[in-house]
């Protein structure tokens, strides 16, 4: 079924059809919201609070086949809101394990650390686009049609957040 036909159906009385979209869209914009939010419980909230939305505003989707750009955008809004909501530790408060016992799987857990912490400081624009791009490999004409931008104006968040985390994480890694 296609998003398209599954919209018209939910909007017609048959909600049982709204499983179709949260099945097809929970895990890609699953891990879209954790890299956005930073926390997989508040993402997973985010996410939630993005389907009861997309489920109350329906009516108001333009063009039903298009649900996943109009979905991509309530998703990003729920997740700048729980963004916001969330008062994270700064990445030097955060006590990852004592350097000296380091080994592989912590050093892991250290770098991923550090990369969640370099990432939350792009800009929301050059995160998504980068989220997109680079973990789950959405071509840029994809996320041109999600994010409703011109893809030129992508390559260049893309391009300036590759170049923010290279800059953040090279003394680092």
């Amino acid at each position: 079924m296609s998003d398209g036909e599954a919209v018209r159906r939910v909007l017609a009385g048959e909600v049982e059809c709204l499983r179709v979209l949260v099945q097809r869209y929970t895990q890609e914009f699953g891990r879209l919201a954790e890299a956005l939010v930073g926390d997989a419980d508040a993402a997973e909230d985010a996410l939630q609070e993005a389907f009861i939305s997309a489920y109350e505003r329906l009516g108001s989707c333009r063009d039903p086949d298009r649900f996943g750009g109009w979905f991509y955008r309530i998703v990003a809004n729920k997740c700048l809101d729980a963004k916001r909501r969330k008062k994270l530790l700064p990445l030097e408060d955060t006590e990852v394990a004592s350097r000296e016992t380091a080994d592989g799987p912590v050093r892991e857990a250290e770098v991923d650390q550090l990369f969640q912490g370099a990432l939350a400081e792009l800009t929301p624009e050059q995160r998504e686009a980068f989220v997109m791009r680079e973990v789950d490999g959405r071509s840029y004409e994809e996320m041109a049609v999600l994010m409703d931008t011109g893809v030129d104006a992508l390559k260049m968040r893309v391009h300036r957040a590759r170049d923010a985390l290279k800059k953040r994480l090279r003394d680092v890694l």
